[in-house]
């Protein structure tokens, strides 16, 4: 696969529920030039799928309704789709769900919380892309997305324990 020498020229689709992960992920990459498609759902991820191009999917495994695994494996077993670039973008982190994520047909997996200052390089990497100068980031946008994230992380733990 020959890819382009600029990354708007390479749409990434974002699968992932979590509003906070999905503002802090399309900051990153834009900032470093990417084109950002984002999907809530793997049924929404479907229809932008059918859609759009894409060079690489990064997919967050636990989604309401069909989990990333699942979409996973439908995107291997769709012709037009069978070698788009899956990277798994999860909290799981054990050597067993690694395994689980290779068998539905990931690529690789990145996992959360992220690095934010390696992120871009990371998904650069899976595209066989040289790794980029560090973009000149507002870190009072990360830290006001850490912030919003945290008090998230805060009132589900709260729900939780009550």
């Amino acid at each position: 696969m020959t890819l382009p020498p600029h990354t708007q020229e390479l749409p990434l689709l974002l699968v992932d529920d979590n509003p906070q992960n999905l503002r802090l992920v399309n900051y990153l990459l834009r900032s470093d030039g990417f084109s950002v498609w984002n999907a809530d759902s793997a049924e929404q991820a479907i229809a932008l799928l059918k859609g759009q191009r894409f060079s690489l999917v990064l997919m967050d495994i636990q989604l309401p309704g069909m989990d990333g695994l699942e979409l996973t494996r439908q995107i291997r077993n769709t012709p037009d789709w069978k070698d788009l670039i899956v990277v798994a973008f999860t909290a799981y982190a054990m050597s067993s769900d690694e395994e689980r994520m290779k068998e539905a047909g990931c690529d690789g997996y990145i996992s959360k919380p992220i690095d934010t200052r390696a992120f871009p390089n990371r998904v650069r990497s899976y595209l066989g892309l040289r790794s980029s100068d560090s973009p000149e980031i507002d870190n009072s946008e990360i830290a006001l997305l850490k912030a919003k994230l945290l008090a998230q992380v805060r009132e589900e733990v709260a729900r939780l324990l009550s």
